[in-house]
């Protein structure tokens, strides 16, 4: 579905339906999906220009679409490293094709949920050293994990695998500016879904955060989370629209 309000072709005709079908009450998710990518985009080019990082470990990376994160990372750096992993083996197949031959970027099919097993893979090993700082990237999925399944705790557990100076963009999907028509057609249409969402609000996406130092926003804000269009955009103001009120955005780092 992410993949298809991005205009990508590597999406199922049930997908598109229900795309379509949420796109008549809620008109605004596509331009909220582009906020999302666009956070994603922003942030890894501000640790990979700004702050030293060449290390990314992409969790719930989704179907390669977009400008993916290594190519961001290529823009500004030449030993760049990315672990994409990903529960769906679609991803896996597909990234198999377009990453072939490029050596420093892998794909895992496994669940985010299993921190152990995807830290301590082969591949991540290979290609994440963990005694040097790391842009951990939780980008649209953290939403997608139940309280049951304690996330919050996976959250820590993956920033407790990275050294100081270690960096975590974080977005989640809200329903805090919204009507309660609108959540409740984003609710059914998501709960139909293989991947049910929790729509979560400001003050329980900020708790991901705890510990860590977040950083700014934008030039002149409080260190706070905000809206994934607002995020190192040019002109937050103008970013404020109501597709971005869709996802909080944040990126903290590790003291």
């Amino acid at each position: 579905m992410y993949d298809y309000f991005l205009g990508g072709t590597a999406n199922t005709a049930t997908e598109r339906a229900a795309c379509e079908r949420l796109k008549q009450v809620i008109p605004e998710i596509s331009e909220a999906t582009w906020a999302n990518r666009g956070f994603l985009q922003r942030a890894v080019k501000a640790m990979a220009k700004d702050w030293g990082i060449n290390q990314f470990l992409d969790l719930g990376a989704g179907l390669p679409t977009q400008r993916n994160t290594h190519d961001v990372v290529a823009d500004f750096r030449t030993d760049g490293r990315v672990v994409y992993v990903d529960n769906d083996p679609r991803v896996r197949e597909r990234g198999k094709e377009i990453l072939a031959g490029n050596d420093n970027v892998a794909v895992l099919q496994a669940d985010i949920r299993n921190a152990e097993e995807i830290l301590t893979h082969p591949e991540t090993r290979r290609l994440i050293d963990f005694s040097r700082p790391v842009g951990v990237l939780l980008v649209a999925v953290v939403h997608f994990i139940p309280d049951s399944d304690d996330p919050y705790g996976l959250v820590k557990t993956y920033m407790d695998a990275v050294p100081s100076g270690s960096y975590l963009a974080l977005s989640s999907g809200t329903g805090d500016r919204q009507a309660s028509r609108l959540n409740n057609a984003a609710a059914e249409t998501y709960r139909n879904s293989a991947n049910p969402a929790a729509s979560r609000n400001y003050e329980q996406i900020s708790q991901f955060l705890d510990g860590l130092e977040i950083v700014p926003p934008y030039e002149g804000a409080e260190p706070k989370l905000t809206y994934a269009g607002q995020w190192a955009a040019e002109d937050p103001e103008a970013a404020d629209d109501e597709g971005s009120r869709w996802v909080y955005a944040a990126v903290a780092r590790k003291p």
